[in-house]
Order: structure tokens, then C-alpha cells, then sequence
């Protein structure tokens, strides 16, 4: 057996190791934080918690932040995806490897890392203190301001997913599309966003489970709202808002509330990044 044999064989066993030993942290941190939520929030987890609204004492629940969470959500994808995805497109087939699709992609990339608490000033500035100015002072904290600051944190990851899968796409399907004469609009949206569908709906996934668990954005806008609240145009509740709030409460039920919201919030964002998972393996598997 040669020396660089040798070598070569323990440098890739060293590497093995090191690569289980990460992944085997990985998923032993996430045990811990599943179990500690778990534990800790054990005694507010019954019907009560997804029957009953914001209330201090034992009695209470958290339906009322549950759907608030899903409205806002629901408004801030709902803006983010269709322009996140014509954003992306446009990156990856109109502007690639030009210096203007590359100064965007590099302007999207600082908002991907952009602190989310700026999101929140920025359309606490732009909405909520403009329509209190039409409200004379009544201050307007809305659900649709929430979901305008997620939609802003959501937008950079959708461009960002749409347009790397496009980018992987096999040029082969746009020069046979383009060799038959199909339109440039044609082939884009009949031929290549079908083709990177799967990846494309995996980076909304992925974008709604990145908002989930926004809770400074929602300070400056959503507000809360200890009662139910459909209207987007009124002030709403929210998980994260609300595990704030009890988690600086002094009382340990409101304390088991704050623990059994954060391992709501927790199970929600895990089986997104599994869906989102599930559905790049089928696609995967389909391909081959």
C-alpha cells in the first residue's frame, strides 16, 4: 500500500467522521430544543390552547394568535410569492450574467441577511404612521402592515430559490423550445417554471417557515390583539408576539402558554422544511 494511498484513505475517514460528528450535533441540538419546549409547555398543551383566546390566568389559550398567525402569514407570502417568482424569472432568463442582474442578486443578497427588526421600522414608517396621520392619531396597527413586513422578509428567499432553480434548469429545453419557434414568454412560463415547480414552491415553503417565527417586525405593526380579530385593517395577534409577551410575564401559567406557543411555532416550522424536503425528493425521484 503506497503512502498516498494511505493518506489519501485517512484523510477521507478523518472527513467522515467529522462530517457525522456535525450532523449528529445538528440533530441532538434539535432534540434538545424540541424537548425543552416540550417540557416545558407540557401543562398548557390541551384543547384549551388551540379552543379558547388570550386570557390572563389558566384559563386562557391561544386561538386567537394562532389565526392571526395564519392571516398574517397567509397576506405576506401571498404578496411575496407572486413577485418573488416574476422577480426570479426575470433574473434568470432576461438579465443573467448581465451587470444589472448581477447588482440585483447582490442587492438581494443583503436583504436576505437584513436584521428583520429593520423590515418592521421601514413599514411601521411607510403605513402605520402615514394612516395615523389620516386617522388624526389613532394609531393604525394592522395584520395587513404585519403581513407587508414578513412579505419584504419573504421576498429575497422566493428571488433567490426561483432564481437558482431556473439557473439549473438544462439549457438543452431552451434551445430545443426556441429551435420550434415557441415565443421567449411561451417558453418560459409552459416549459421552464414547469420544469423547476418542485423548487419553486420548496423555496415558498421555506420562505413561509422563515417568517413563522418573525416576532420584531410584528411589534411595530401588528401590535397584538388579546381578542379575535379577522379584519386585516385591525390590530392582530400573533404566536411569536404573543410567547413575548407571556415569556416576560411574571406568572408561570402565562410562562407554560409562552413554552407550549413556542413548540407550535416549532412543530410548524419542522414539518414545513420536511414538506419542502418530501417534495424534492419526489420530484428527485420522478427524474430518475
Amino acid at each position: 500500500m503506497s503512502a498516498l494511498y494511505l493518506r489519501r484513505r485517512v484523510t477521507n475517514a478523518v472527513a467522515m467522521t467529522l462530517s457525522m460528528l456535525a450532523t449528529l450535533i445538528g440533530l441532538a441540538f434539535l432534540a434538545w430544543i424540541l424537548w425543552e419546549t416540550l417540557r416545558q409547555g407540557i401543562g398548557a398543551l390541551d384543547l384549551k390552547l388551540f379552543t379558547k383566546v388570550t386570557a390572563y390566568g389558566e384559563d386562557g389559550g391561544l386561538l386567537n394568535s394562532m389565526v392571526g398567525s395564519l392571516i398574517i402569514n397567509f397576506i405576506g407570502i401571498a404578496i411575496a410569492t407572486p413577485i418573488g417568482v416574476l422577480a426570479g424569472t426575470w433574473l434568470a432568463e432576461y438579465a443573467d450574467r448581465t451587470r444589472l442582474g448581477e447588482s440585483i442578486r447582490f442587492l438581494n443578497d443583503i436583504l436576505l441577511s437584513a436584521p428583520s427588526i429593520v423590515m418592521g421600522l421601514f413599514v411601521y414608517t411607510i403605513i402605520v404612521l402615514p394612516s395615523t396621520a389620516l386617522t388624526h392619531g389613532n394609531t393604525t396597527f394592522s395584520g395587513f402592515a404585519g403581513g407587508v413586513a414578513l412579505a419584504l422578509i419573504a421576498l429575497p428567499v422566493i428571488v433567490r430559490t426561483t432564481d437558482e432553480m431556473l439557473r439549473l434548469v438544462p439549457s438543452t429545453l431552451r434551445e430545443a423550445a426556441l429551435s420550434l419557434g415557441v415565443p421567449q414568454w411561451k417558453l418560459t412560463l409552459q416549459i421552464l417554471i414547469r420544469a423547476a415547480r418542485s423548487g419553486i414552491i420548496t423555496g415558498v415553503l421555506l420562505a413561509l417557515a422563515r417568517i413563522s417565527g418573525e416576532t420584531a417586525p410584528l411589534l411595530f405593526t401588528a401590535f397584538g390583539n388579546n381578542y379575535m380579530a379577522l379584519n386585516p385593517i385591525d390590530k392582530m395577534s400573533s404566536l411569536p408576539q404573543i410567547i413575548y409577551q407571556y415569556a416576560n410575564d411574571p406568572g408561570e401559567a402565562m410562562h407554560a402558554l409562552a413554552w407550549a406557543g413556542a413548540f407550535v411555532i416549532t412543530m410548524f416550522v419542522l414539518l414545513l422544511s420536511l414538506a419542502s424536503r418530501l417534495i424534492l425528493f419526489r420530484t428527485k425521484v420522478s427524474h430518475d
